[in-house]
């Protein structure tokens, strides 16, 4: 997305420059000329000394307007309002425009919030600056997901229809309907259940969606249509036959059928094809992929019509049919889609429109097929944010996590973790909660999601890599043969429970330390006490995880006789549960002072070293420096 950064002020300057490394590698940064020369990347307008800048902001603005995708103005908003009125087209055409204070207090989406992406832009902005997003779109406001980006998610294509009287409907609360033939569902979780048209079809709608490969018939009411792009074409042809042939044969065909255009999800056909440039330039001219099968694969495919006459010249008795089917076939597997759970339509391909040929006297000849895949196709490439959401308290978040959230399309997690992180989540998010038992199906689940292209946020409390949810994530991507780029993965740090801990008491951690996890669930407890006894002997700072559980006594009371032998009975002990949340805790005691009865499942334990000792309430662990004696 190409931006422009429009900053007038020497104030709005030093707050725009903490934005450019967000905006990217494209952007066009305009500032008011300044005597002293304004430094890269900034470009001037009103300079006396350059005859080619633009004379004026209103100037430089109308000069880049065209130019880009979206605005972000760091003025006043009603200055901006007049700057860009003699420029608006409508929302297909103008760039998305974000206006921000200069205080950096407010991030207003102030036009193309859905289609031109102000409304994304301005979540991503107060994220970097922590500030407060302004979004007044009526689909902001009752918390659905915006009907105009409804299929962006899923790689679905937006076709025809009334789409301001729809949406007009859904902000009135109206009954619309929903029909639905292919594609995934998962859409319907990012709906309130209390909103249509995620309830079943009203008898009486005055509107209506369409999702699926057909178009819809005339209904007398507002409709819209999205698309799941599940149409392979299969394609076989003369040498030569010309781009526009194939492309008007294939446009009369899906009209005799009723479908749609936009389903298309591929071409198919014979590897013998593949230099062919009139498919080429077809396939090029839509953005579809093309799938180029050996004769001996289409030979083993089923088909209605196989020829003889063909599989003597080429090598299969079908080229459009089979590679229909193969095609669809291929996509519609669970290694490259949505899992099922979540789709409509399921099974093997089917062969929605046998053979058929069109020729040309002068612009060649072609035979077509369409198959339809059990799952969409998306061109999207999907990302894994790993994210440590720290102790709970937002104000702990780092700002690449809250950038990740705001962009996420599924944010994963235990329900305790998605409920903290709800206030940086918004409308058309789909929140995908699991119990806290479930970690391998909710990275298997996350993961699927990312391969069919969708960016997904995989949370947990603490650190991602501490006990967390990245190791397993790992793993599973390696044990299904992930290459280490598709889909790509990053992992977020956040503030351990040890950290937090530390931070409330002072300095417990400044030499050596280890954490320790209690849990026998994943790790046998011979396991545990071997690395018990060692920590305990070799005088390490020990942070306790998962110390203590109702059904899970012993395991606690075991590693407090192993500290006992190895450390006085005098030594500092922390017991913190729920740090930076509501019911926070902090109790200071010593090992031979402690209450099992303290200890649950959300505290931590930590246990200082020889030298750890208290002072008032905190605890310090010293590392060695010398120091003068206390005044």
């Amino acid at each position: 997305m190409k931006l422009a950064l429009f900053a007038p002020s020497p104030r709005a300057r030093r707050l725009a420059d903490s934005l450019i490394p967000l905006l990217g590698k494209e952007v066009i940064c305009w500032s008011k000329a300044d005597p002293q020369g304004l430094p890269s990347p900034w470009q001037a307008y009103g300079d006396p000394k350059d005859p080619t800048a633009p004379g004026s902001l209103a100037e430089a603005v109308a000069q880049t307007w065209p130019q880009v995708q979206g605005c972000l103005f760091i003025l006043a908003a009603g200055s901006v309002v007049r700057l860009i009125a003699p420029l608006l087209q409508d929302k297909q055409r103008d760039p998305a425009v974000v206006v921000v204070d200069e205080a950096g207090r407010w991030a207003i989406s102030l036009c193309g919030g859905h289609v031109g992406g102000a409304d994304a832009l301005a979540r991503q902005v107060a994220a970097t600056l922590g500030a407060q997003p302004v979004l007044t779109s009526a689909s902001e406001g009752l918390g659905i997901p915006p009907l105009d980006l409804l299929g962006d998610p899923y790689g679905w294509r937006r076709g025809a229809g009334d789409w301001n009287g729809v949406a007009a409907a859904l902000t009135r609360g109206e009954p619309v309907a929903v029909h639905q033939t292919c594609g995934t569902r998962l859409w319907r979780q990012a709906w309130p259940a209390d909103h249509p048209p995620v309830a079943s079809s009203p008898p009486h709608p005055v509107a209506q969606i369409w999702i699926g490969e057909y178009l819809s018939p005339a209904t007398g009411i507002p409709t819209v249509h999205w698309h799941p792009r599940v149409l392979w074409v299969g394609v076989g042809c003369e040498r030569g036959t010309t781009r526009a042939w194939l492309e008007g044969s294939l446009r009369r065909l899906l009209q005799a059928q009723g479908l749609a255009f936009e389903a298309i999800a591929g071409l198919a056909t014979l590897e013998l094809k593949q230099d062919e440039p009139g498919l080429l330039e077809l396939a090029q001219a839509h953005g579809w992929p093309i799938e180029f099968f050996p004769a001996e694969a289409l030979a083993g495919i089923p088909v209605p019509h196989p020829s003889e006459a063909v599989r003597q010249a080429v090598g299969t008795p079908s080229v459009a049919e089979a590679a229909a089917l193969l095609a669809a076939q291929i996509w519609g597997r669970g290694d490259r889609a949505f899992e099922r759970p979540s789709c409509v339509a399921e099974g093997k391909a089917t062969l929605l429109c046998p053979k058929q040929v069109f020729t040309s006297e002068t612009e060649g000849a072609c035979t077509l097929a369409i198959a339809r895949a059990a799952q969409e196709y998306s061109p999207r490439s999907g990302h894994l944010w790993l994210i440590g959401t720290g102790p709970g308290d937002l104000g702990q978040l780092t700002l690449a996590a809250r950038m990740a959230l705001t962009q996420a399309d599924v944010v994963v997690g235990y329900q305790l973790y998605l409920d903290l992180v709800d206030p940086l989540l918004h409308p058309g998010q789909i929140r995908e909660a699991s119990p806290i038992t479930q970690e391998l199906q909710r990275a298997e689940r996350a993961i699927a999601w990312a391969q069919q292209g969708l960016k997904v946020a995989v949370i947990s409390s603490g650190d991602a890599g501490i006990y967390g949810m990245a190791g397993l994530v790992l793993e599973c991507l390696v044990r299904s043969g992930w290459d280490g780029i598709r889909p790509s993965l990053e992992v977020l740090p956040g503030i351990s429970a040890f950290q937090a801990a530390a931070a409330r008491l002072g300095a417990p951690l400044m030499h050596d330390f280890c954490a320790i996890s209690l849990s026998d669930l994943l790790t046998p407890w011979p396991v545990i006490e071997k690395r018990l006894q060692a920590a305990a002997a070799a005088d390490f700072v020990v942070a306790l995880y998962n110390p203590r559980s109702r059904q899970r006594v012993d395991p606690f009371l075991k590693a407090l006789q192993i500290f006992l032998q190895a450390r006085p009975a005098h030594t500092p002990v922390a017991l913190a549960r729920n740090l930076y949340r509501p019911g926070e805790t902090l109790h200071l005691t010593t090992l031979g002072e402690l209450d099992p009865e303290q200890v649950d499942m959300l505290t931590l334990v930590l246990i200082g070293n020889s030298q750890t000792f208290r002072h008032g309430e905190r605890l310090i662990t010293p590392r060695g420096y010398r120091l003068g004696e206390p005044t």
